[in-house]
């Protein structure tokens, strides 16, 4: 199985993808369900409300394929308001657009399923020469994702429908040249312009930072300077690996898997064929059926006066488009692909033998044998590594079942000390020092899983330093731990952070008086324009910024065509403060006039606001409410 998804890699990340992100025109989709909880209510859709817990999980979901994605990326920048608020969107999204397939009572056939998972390019390489999945795979693909055909084809048949709600909307749009001309030419349009630019550089000599400054900065950026709470640890960890190090397996459980499994290991018989078929199918009236098979047996009579022809004659005569070009060929296939009566017929004969008519409900088929693969005898020695491998990972699992109980209950019981289970299931008691609850997650550091975190930091755990219960961390792996000694959480000196401080509130102190300046010169240049000091004149526009701020383009391009000249200002941040002299509005250049490019740009521009219009609507109608913003509540990602 682990070779077969080594060797399908691409394959595997396209079906995560589409089993987790599946994309379409207006927003990405993701099978969200609802969970009986009596935690807080954060937004409803339709009357079924989405809860604070449900919010904790998805997002803890969404961390956990970043951190697939990107292992070497720290996840705590995923751990923002922004992130979560996005994650509560994307989940009111997905029951917004499921609600109105409800709605809408719009269906899926089961053609329209299948069309969409035969057209998905990631699944083209499992499929066999005729155009056919190689059902195998398929199954073996699936799977690998804890997915079988039926659930794969249900989420498949949901995304479907959901494509039929928006697609609407985008195959409707349509834009014309009196739409779009007077706003590209408006977005388009260039303005001359002088800055003065006010930055917190010019001002770091003067904003030298006193002792009374410093000290002031510190107490009111108090909370900033704690040490976090920690604490040592010890744990212990039971795992399959460390089950399956207590295994040994003899020679006779040996033998005896060996012989149970000697079908398989030999590995699933594939035969190639290629046939000629005459429709005939069972719908068809009984003299018709007639005509259809004394036209085979005449082909027949052919073939068997010259065997080497068969593949000329598939071309010629054969009612398969499938596979008549390419001499009727089917490619290699294992028990259970073909229909049963052409299955029994091609498993029948030996490599080069030509059958008689074969019917099925398609018709008569003639069918040539080309090729024998797999089905081989194995030896048992040569597979003896093998099969000691396997049947040890099936005992420990077996195994590792009966002992984690024991492992819960023994941690749980005698919860004072490690030594027991460490004892009785011959396992290492290790140590971590200086562990704090906010510890990111890394798979080297098995005690940073956020459910142990959080048991290891309870009132209780802190208090009493007796073990914590077992936490399954990863699938067959249970860990328990126990504070050593605690740490708590405590305030920096002054003394210690000051050198840290004085670069702050010095840059602090210049920014300061940047803003402080720009505003007062902005409110002087307004009255007595002609004092005012600029730069050389420069002409920009959305398009060319001449590397002027954004957002001081953004003000002059705001201001009032027919009061020109005019003089606004605008706080840059951290960038200081800017004020910029609009002169006068000047036409698009002859290269921004060029239609085609820009009319497909706005064209995409009015479909999105179209898209975004109906999902409002959507909402609305559906009496959609989000209920505030993010709470300080939300389980913080470990």
């Amino acid at each position: 199985m682990f070779d077969f998804i080594r060797n399908h890699k691409k394959i595997m990340q396209v079906l995560l993808l589409i089993l987790i992100f599946p994309s379409f025109v207006l927003f990405g989709i993701d099978g969200y369900k609802r969970f009986n909880s009596k935690s807080e209510v954060v937004a409803s859709v339709d009357g079924v409300d989405i809860t604070q817990e449900d919010w904790d999980r998805s997002h803890q979901n969404e961390v956990s394929r970043m951190r697939a994605a990107m292992p070497n990326v720290d996840v705590g920048m995923f751990d923002t308001p922004a992130i979560k608020n996005g994650v509560l969107e994307r989940m009111v999204q997905t029951r917004v657009l499921e609600a109105g397939v409800k709605k809408l009572n719009l269906t899926v056939s089961d053609p329209r399923v299948t069309q969409a998972i035969s057209g998905m390019e990631a699944l083209s390489s499992i499929k066999k020469e005729d155009g056919s999945f190689d059902l195998e795979k398929y199954r073996q693909l699936l799977a690998a994702q804890g997915m079988t055909p039926e659930m794969f084809e249900a989420r498949i048949r949901n995304n479907v429908a959901v494509s039929q709600l928006v697609s609407g909307v985008v195959q409707s749009s349509v834009t014309f040249p009196s739409q779009n001309r007077p706003l590209l030419d408006a977005f388009l349009q260039q303005r001359e312009v002088q800055v003065s630019i006010f930055s917190a550089s010019d001002y770091l000599a003067a904003a030298k930072p006193t002792e009374e400054d410093i000290a002031k900065y510190f107490e009111s950026h108090k909370e900033q300077f704690k040490s976090p709470e920690s604490a040592d640890i010890e744990y212990v960890v039971l795992s399959l690996d460390a089950v399956e190090k207590t295994i040994t397996v003899n020679e006779a459980d040996l033998k005896t898997y060996f012989e149970q499994n000697q079908n398989n290991l030999a590995g699933k018989e594939e035969r190639r064929a290629s046939h000629i078929l005459i429709n005939a199918p069972k719908d068809m009236s009984a003299p018709d059926i007639a005509k259809a098979k004394e036209k085979a047996a005449v082909i027949l009579d052919s073939i068997k006066k010259n065997p080497a022809q068969f593949a000329d004659i598939a071309k010629k005569q054969s009612q398969d488009p499938g596979s008549a070009s390419q001499g009727g060929d089917l490619g290699f296939f294992a028990k259970g692909a073909m229909v049963k009566p052409f299955e029994d017929a091609a498993f029948a004969l030996k490599k080069g033998e030509i059958s008689g008519l074969v019917q099925s409900d398609f018709g008569f088929h003639i069918i040539q044998l080309t090729d024998i693969k797999g089905g081989t005898s194995v030896n048992f020695q040569q597979l003896r590594p093998t099969l000691e491998a396997e049947l040890k990972k099936q005992m420990a699992q077996r195994k590792f079942a009966e002992w984690a109980e024991s492992f819960s209950n023994l941690v749980y019981e005698q919860s004072d000390s490690f030594k027991p289970v460490a004892d009785k299931f011959k396992i290492a008691i290790q140590t971590a020092n200086q562990v704090s609850r906010e510890a990111a997650s890394d798979p080297k550091l098995p005690w940073s899983n956020a459910n142990v975190l959080k048991s290891l930091f309870s009132i209780e755990s802190v208090k009493q330093g007796k073990n914590i219960e077992a936490v399954e961390i990863a699938p067959n792996t249970l860990l328990s731990a126990r504070i050593l000694k605690h740490h708590p959480a405590t305030y920096l000196s002054l003394e210690e952070i000051k050198p840290m401080l004085v670069q702050t509130v010095l840059t602090e102190n210049a920014l300061r008086m940047a803003k402080k300046e720009g505003a007062e010169k902005l409110t002087a240049w307004q009255q007595k324009p002609d004092q005012a000091s600029w730069q050389a004149p420069v002409v920009i526009s959305r398009e060319q910024t001449q590397k002027i701020p954004t957002a001081l383009v953004e003000e002059a391009l705001r201001a009032n065509p027919a009061q020109l000249p005019v003089i606004t200002g605008v706080d840059l941040g951290d960038k200081g403060y800017g004020i910029v002299k609009v002169n006068k509005v000047m036409p698009p250049t002859d290269a921004s006039t060029q239609p085609a490019d820009w009319q497909k740009r706005f064209a995409q521009t009015w479909t999105t606001a179209e898209n975004l219009a109906y999902y409002a609507y959507l909402k609305q109608w559906l009496k959609t409410s989000v209920k505030g913003a993010l709470k300080e509540t939300a389980t913080p990602v470990k």
